[in-house]
């Protein structure tokens, strides 16, 4: 048996989430008239064992990694754009800083596995994955490492009074890793999954694809294992960032899906343990292929759709101020009993 064997995902509080049902129908409102952010906060309420929502620490952890597989030519940019990238995340200068300070969040950038060495906190299992059309990414020793690393991120943030955590990724090639997990853990065909990326053409977009019939060919994944399935054809982020998806279920955070690559984590955390996704939140549905596809299979429902593919945790960030408004309904608005006006009643 491994360590990751032994997790569970911590209870929800169901009578939290009652609570936090009644406190939405005492408000001087039609039942349920805000719809799925009424549920949202339910959710969080049973995640916090709390009826007392709050977000007010947040934080958006950032997995930074090379993947071999960017030798074959899968994607526009080099593998030195990861250390750049994550350089800039970390000094705060990059998209995903600039959302986090208005939206009050912290980003921390964790180097997983950059190839380069870089300013990031240094949490790397190796430098980058090997080229998945060749062979295994990983081990499945680096592979669980990886996992304990992002779990081990969250106990530190729960440690740390952290409410919310926001998942993000920075790795060139990862579009191709995240679409290779998908096709096998799915079952389906790699080019019903496989995207753009950064902006392939027509011709590229093909290789990419033919790279990852290839790489599943190689490796033979177990479809029954996703552990199989990420040591052979993920990366070091995606392994990061089911980590922080398992962890928020341990600990009892609730943690948000970024974009296409971080609900492919998201998916490989709830096959490895089941319950996961009760305490994942769906920020938006990516603009590549495989995002309605993830979010299909882990059941949860995006709050934006927006065409988004940034990643960095960008769109996941985005999920914030909704929830604020949310909030501010939930807190603040006037009650029933405070105006003498009737209680809507369920038809």
């Amino acid at each position: 048996m491994t360590v990751l064997e032994t997790l569970e995902a911590y209870p929800l509080d169901e009578e939290a989430g009652k609570r936090a049902k009644e406190r939405w129908d005492s408000i001087a409102k039609p039942l349920g008239s805000l719809g799925e952010f009424e549920d949202i906060i339910v959710k969080i309420a049973k995640i916090q064992h709390t009826e007392n929502v709050h977000l007010e620490n947040r934080r958006v952890i950032v997995m930074c990694a090379d993947n071999g597989v960017v030798c074959e030519g899968v994607s526009q940019s080099e593998s030195s754009v990861t250390a750049l990238c994550a350089d800039e995340i970390a000094a705060g200068r990059s998209n995903v800083n600039v959302i986090a300070d208005r939206m009050g969040a912290d980003v921390l950038a964790v180097d997983i596995g950059v190839a380069a060495h870089t300013k990031a906190l240094d949490r790397k299992i190796a430098a980058g994955t090997k080229n998945i059309a060749a062979g295994a990414a990983m081990t499945q020793d680096e592979a669980e490492r990886a996992i304990m690393t992002g779990i081990g991120l969250v106990r530190e943030a729960k440690a740390q009074g952290v409410s919310i955590i926001v998942t993000g990724e920075m790795g060139i090639g990862n579009t191709t890793t995240s679409a290779a997990i998908t096709a096998v853990l799915l079952g389906v065909p790699p080019r019903e999954v496989t995207g753009r990326g950064a902006g392939l053409d027509d011709v590229r977009l093909a290789h990419k694809i033919e790279v990852i019939e290839r790489a599943i060919a190689v490796n033979r994944p177990d479809k029954s294992s996703a552990l199989d399935v990420l040591t052979k054809l993920g990366g070091f982020d995606i392994a990061g960032m089911a980590g922080l998806f398992i962890g928020g279920a341990e600990c009892g955070v609730p943690v948000v899906i970024d974009g296409a690559i971080s609900a492919a984590a998201a998916l490989v955390a709830e096959r490895l343990v089941p319950g996961c996704k009760n305490y994942m939140l769906a920020s938006h549905v990516s603009a590549e292929p495989v995002g309605k596809m993830l979010l299909g299979e882990l059941g949860l429902k995006p709050t934006i759709t927006a065409e988004m593919r940034l990643g960095e945790g960008t769109g996941g960030l985005m999920l914030l101020p909704l929830l604020d408004c949310a909030l501010s309904v939930y807190n603040c608005a006037h009650r029933f009993d405070e105006i003498a006006l009737e209680r809507y009643r369920p038809l």
